[in-house]
């Protein structure tokens, strides 16, 4: 079975489970996205590797990880997404100690995450994209529900919470000016609030 490599597009609140996140990867080489939904401690772990701009004060058991494995020269050269079970996806982190490789199973959240911060490829099985990976349409009327939830998870990549409690919270910090949202960023991030800090520095980045 041959691997296709992915990349992560961006991460949704899931529309589908409550209290759940949508972490949506591309197919490198294609058009197909790669659904997975994960929870919400491991979509912030992986939201936060994703923007630099955002420092834990503290490390999180993420990168607690990756310290302790680069103090004892182990290295995640790259992750497989190996198998699909009922809906339920599957990994495997490989690993590398004195040029001597391990395989270790992960859930996918987990070894996405620790992907990002040992800036190591991501993969799955041609089967398991044929299987899962779904094409994005737009302005689609002829679809399942199923295939519409997708979507809608789809057109919103790297939002938290309720559309509603987006908005709101962007209205809120429209008011402010640069230097206060700067200062609530510092804020947010010393309290390790980083749902908040996302949705400020999206406000930030539009000055």
């Amino acid at each position: 079975m041959s691997l296709v490599k992915l990349s992560i597009k961006g991460i949704s609140y899931s529309q589908t489970q409550n209290g759940a996140y949508a972490l949506i990867l591309n197919e490198v080489d294609g058009e197909r996205k790669l659904p997975i939904v994960i929870g919400a401690f491991e979509a912030q772990s992986i939201a936060i590797a994703l923007e630099k701009e955002i420092k834990p004060p503290r490390p999180l058991t993420h990168d607690l990880f990756k310290n302790f494995a680069e103090r004892f020269d182990i290295v995640v050269k790259q992750v497989i997404i190996h198998k699909l079970v009922d809906g339920v996806f599957y990994s495997s982190l490989i690993c590398e100690r004195d040029k001597i490789e391990e395989i270790i199973d992960a859930r996918t959240s987990d070894a996405i995450a620790l992907a990002l911060r040992f800036n190591a490829p991501i993969f799955t099985y041609k089967n398991i994209l044929d299987k899962a990976g779904i094409y994005l349409k737009s302005n689609t009327a002829e679809t399942d529900q199923g295939s519409q939830e997708i979507d809608d998870v789809l057109s919103n990549p790297e939002t938290f919470g309720h559309e509603e409690e987006t908005n709101q919270s962007g209205d809120v910090y429209a008011k402010h000016s640069l230097e206060e949202l700067n200062d609530l960023l510092d804020q947010a991030v010393s309290q390790e609030d980083y749902e908040k800090a996302a949705k400020i520095r999206d406000e930030i980045s539009k000055r």
